[in-house]
C-alpha cells in the first residue's frame, strides 16, 4: 500500500465523526470541524507554538529542488474544458467544474505530487452569507438576463474553493541613469481671428530643461501576492484583495474538509518571475522620486534582487460559473471579507427594449412640447 493511500486513510479516520461515523466538515468562521448529521463539533488543534509565519529561502529551495518533506501527493481531477486541476472527494463520481460549469470526467487513481502548502487562510463566511452578497451584487446589474437573476437565487451554485497563491519577500537595489526635467515658463505671441479681424495675443507656455541624472535606490517588498492559478480572470482575482494574511494558520488538511482545492498551475519559479515583473513599477516610481524635478526620464535600470523568500498558501473563495450564449462568466466572493467580483453578461433583448422605450419617450416629448412651441 502506498504512503499516499496510508496518509489518506489516516486523514479520513480523523475526519470521521465519533458519534455517527459521518465525515466532519470545516465550519466557516470557526476553528471547528462539524458533523452535519448529529451536530458534533471537534476543534482543530494548532501547533503549540507562537503563530509566527515563516518564509522559505528561494535560492536554497531551488537548489534543493524541494525535498520529500516539502511534497504532498493529492487525488486530483482535471477539467477537459478549461484545464483547471483541483482536488475531488474520492466518493464523488461526477461533478461540475466550478471554474467553467462543464461536466467533469472523473478518472480514478489520478494523483499529483506538489509542493505542500505551508499556510492556509480558513473560510470566514459561510455559503449563506456569500450567497446573500452575491445576490445583492447581482441585483445591482442593469440589463442582466433573467436567468442570471434566478441563478443567483440558488445558494448551491456557489462552490467553496481554496485557491493556490505564492507570496514573495525581497530586497532590491537598483542603479539607474536618466534625466531630470525642470519646467520654466515663457510668454509667446500668437495670432488669432476675432470678429473677423486678425489680432495678436500673448500666452504662457511651459518648457523643460533636461539635466543628466543617475543614482541607486533600494526597495523592500513584503508579502507580494502572486496567484498560482490560470483558471480565473487575474484582474477580478486581484480585485478581491486585500487579504488578511496576518491571520494565516499552519496548513492542516482538516481546514479543507468540505471544500475543493485547486492545485497550482504556476510553480514557484514562474511565480518569482511574475513577482519581479510586479516589482518593476514600484522600483521605477522610487527612481522617479529619487531623480526629482518636475519630469523624469529613465534610460537604464539594473536591479539586484537580494534574499528572496516565499510562502505557498491557500486562500478561500466562493466561486461560481455561469454559461450564457456559449460563453462562461465567473463570479467570485472573497470568503474572508465578502467582496464580490465577476464578469457579467448583458441581455440583448433588455437593451433593445430600453432603446425602443427611449425612442418612444423622445417622440412623445417632442409631440407634446415641440408642437406647443
Amino acid at each position: 500500500m502506498s504512503d499516499f493511500t496510508e496518509a489518506t486513510k489516516a486523514v479520513s479516520n480523523e475526519l470521521a465523526c465519533a458519534g455517527c461515523g459521518a465525515i466532519l466538515k470545516f465550519k466557516p468562521g470557526t476553528l471547528n470541524l462539524v458533523c452535519e448529521y448529529c451536530g458534533a463539533q471537534n476543534p482543530i488543534t494548532q501547533p503549540d507554538v507562537k503563530n509566527e509565519i515563516e518564509e522559505i529561502g528561494l535560492d536554497d529551495f531551488l537548489a534543493r529542488n524541494f525535498n520529500n518533506e516539502e511534497k504532498i501527493e493529492v487525488a486530483t481531477v482535471k477539467c477537459e474544458s478549461c484545464g483547471a486541476t483541483s482536488t475531488l472527494d474520492p466518493r464523488i463520481s461526477s461533478d461540475k467544474c466550478p471554474f467553467c460549469a462543464a461536466t467533469l470526467v472523473v478518472k480514478s487513481g489520478t494523483t499529483s505530487t506538489l509542493h505542500k502548502p505551508q499556510y492556509v487562510l480558513p473560510f470566514g463566511i459561510d455559503i449563506q452569507k456569500a450567497s446573500a452578497n452575491f445576490k445583492s451584487w447581482m441585483n445591482r446589474l442593469w440589463f442582466a438576463p433573467n436567468d442570471l437573476k434566478k441563478y443567483a437565487d440558488s445558494a448551491d451554485k456557489l462552490n467553496g474553493m481554496y485557491l493556490p497563491f505564492w507570496t514573495f519577500d525581497c530586497n532590491t537595489s537598483s542603479s539607474y541613469t536618466g534625466q531630470r526635467g525642470e519646467d520654466y515658463y515663457v510668454n509667446e505671441s500668437y495670432t488669432t481671428t476675432e470678429n473677423g479681424k486678425t489680432v495678436t495675443r500673448t500666452r504662457q507656455v511651459t518648457k523643460t530643461r533636461w539635466y543628466p541624472a543617475s543614482g541607486n535606490v533600494s526597495n523592500a517588498f513584503d508579502d507580494l501576492l502572486i496567484e498560482a492559478t490560470r483558471s480565473l480572470n487575474p484582474g477580478k482575482l486581484r480585485a478581491l484583495e486585500p487579504w488578511d494574511l496576518k491571520n494565516l494558520l499552519a496548513y492542516n488538511d482538516k481546514f479543507l474538509s468540505g471544500f475543493r482545492t485547486e492545485t497550482y498551475a504556476v510553480d514557484v519559479k514562474q511565480g518569482y518571475t511574475e513577482a519581479k515583473q510586479r516589482m518593476e513599477p514600484e522600483i521605477r516610481s522610487t527612481i522617479c522620486r529619487d531623480i526629482g524635478g518636475d519630469r523624469q526620464m529613465i534610460h537604464f535600470v539594473n536591479t539586484t534582487y537580494r534574499n528572496p523568500t516565499f510562502k505557498h498558501i491557500l486562500l478561500p473563495v466562493w466561486i461560481s460559473a455561469y454559461r450564457y450564449n456559449n460563453k462562461v462568466y465567473q463570479f467570485l466572493v472573497n470568503a474572508r471579507t465578502g467582496e464580490v467580483q465577476g464578469e457579467r453578461p448583458y441581455s440583448a433583448v433588455k437593451i433593445a427594449l430600453a432603446v425602443i422605450c427611449g425612442l418612444v419617450l423622445a417622440i412623445l416629448l417632442y409631440s407634446l412640447f415641440g408642437q406647443s412651441n
